[in-house]
């Protein structure tokens, strides 16, 4: 594992660990989050640790064309059950992912010193939220960084007080970002739940090879 220093500078991927465990130390300035997302690596640990940095092997990505939608969830966006916006409230989604109750989760990988940055990187137009209503209240979300350039948004966290809401809100996302170019969804790590809405997971290399072909 490599210690960065103060240089804005990541080792190759490939010289993650086998848990995908690349480096450690650093800050969470503008600049380091957006080279190391466009370099495959992005930043996950608890209070307490040093900052962590990570390009797992395999990844686990969703190609916009493969996305699944459910019947029930047909039906869903039939009724027009839910209203999606976007970047309407990116701090409230970031707050409400560091804070929901997660299965299988003690505390949470969203710390305050991340919020912060995240909220810059927004600011900046690099991180973007999905924000999905019911009524006149968020009852679902998610948020990510785009990379416009390379035509691939990579997915962060989620949220949902009301069942569906979030998978409603990430396939209306998947479905706009397909409108727009967005040729590949990076969800980072294997889950039931990304994988029942199409996601699969490839290899690191080849995953570096879609992000610097700009898909």
């Amino acid at each position: 594992m490599y210690k960065l220093t103060e240089d804005i500078i990541f080792p190759h991927p490939k010289f993650a660990d086998e848990k995908g465990l690349l480096a450690f130390g650093g800050d969470l300035s503008l600049e380091r989050i957006k080279i190391a997302y466009e370099n495959g690596i992005f930043p996950w640990y608890e209070e307490g640790q040093p900052i962590l940095w990570w390009s797992p092997d395999p990844r686990m990505v969703l190609f916009p064309e493969n996305l699944r939608i459910s019947k029930s969830m047909k039906k869903l966006f039939k009724d027009k059950t839910f209203k999606v916006t976007y970047n309407k409230h990116f701090e409230y989604v970031i707050q409400k992912c560091a804070n929901i109750n997660r299965e299988n989760q003690d505390g949470t990988w969203i710390t305050e010193e991340m919020i912060e940055s995240y909220i810059q990187l927004h600011e900046a137009g690099l991180a973007k939220s999905v924000e999905v209503w019911k009524g006149d209240k968020i009852v679902g979300g998610l948020y990510g960084i785009l990379l416009k350039d390379k035509n691939v948004f990579c997915g962060e966290s989620m949220f949902t007080d009301v069942d569906n809401a979030s998978k409603y809100g990430f396939i209306t996302l998947v479905k706009n970002m397909e409108k727009n170019g967005i040729s590949l969804i990076d969800c980072q790590i294997y889950t039931k739940h990304l994988e029942s809405l199409g996601a699969e997971e490839i290899s690191r290399h080849n995953f570096l090879t879609l992000l610097n072909s700009n898909v």
